[in-house]
């Protein structure tokens, strides 16, 4: 437990999903991220920030032995937030909230005791991401997506607008030279 909470608290030495560089357009890079497992909790929502806190609570539960194992899993980053946004300005949007599974558990990851966690297998997929810095929140993940939107769009570049991803990877308690990132998944078609 000393351990997650030192990782928590200064974020390093976390594994990261595997990922193949593709290419590094300035201010935004492509990545192919290999096939993988994540633990996931869906929340729908009109307000990305307190889906986010909700998400992370009860996926912070399940690596300090919320599951059938009762064993504790190790912190990774980032911690991704799948945005799927509904289908107006006044209908919910779904927010799901996610950490990497570590490599040690990827092939039997611990099944959740939470009926609202669950393990979810990404397949390969290639992002488009663009990293910033600061205390990510709805408003500059935003303006960060549309700075992306804007890029991807001069290069002309086939995206899915939806769903988009927002991804960090510091602990609250780190206050300097933070990262965190917007994801949008190539249009391969």
């Amino acid at each position: 437990m000393l351990k997650a909470m030192g990782q928590i608290l200064f974020s390093s030495g976390l594994q990261n999903p595997k990922f193949t560089p593709q290419e590094s357009k300035g201010d935004y890079e492509i990545r192919t991220y290999h096939a993988t497992k994540w633990v996931s909790t869906a929340i729908n929502g009109m307000e990305q920030d307190p889906a986010f806190s909700t998400g992370f609570r009860r996926l912070f539960k399940y690596i300090q032995g919320t599951n059938e194992k009762k064993c504790s899993v190790e912190m990774t980053a980032p911690v991704s937030c799948k945005i799927e946004p509904g289908a107006g300005p006044a209908c919910e949007s779904t927010f799901t909230v996610s950490f990497y599974i570590p490599e040690e558990h990827q092939t039997d990851p611990p099944t959740p005791s939470d009926a609202d966690v669950f393990i979810e297998n990404r397949p390969e997929f290639t992002a488009f991401v663009r990293t910033y810095g600061g205390f990510a929140n709805s408003v500059n993940s935003h303006e960060e997506l549309q700075k992306l939107i804007e890029s991807l769009n001069k290069d002309g570049m086939k995206f899915k607008e939806a769903p988009y991803y927002r991804a960090g990877y510091d602990s609250p308690f780190k206050l300097t030279n933070r990262k965190n990132e917007v994801w949008l998944i190539k249009d391969e078609e």
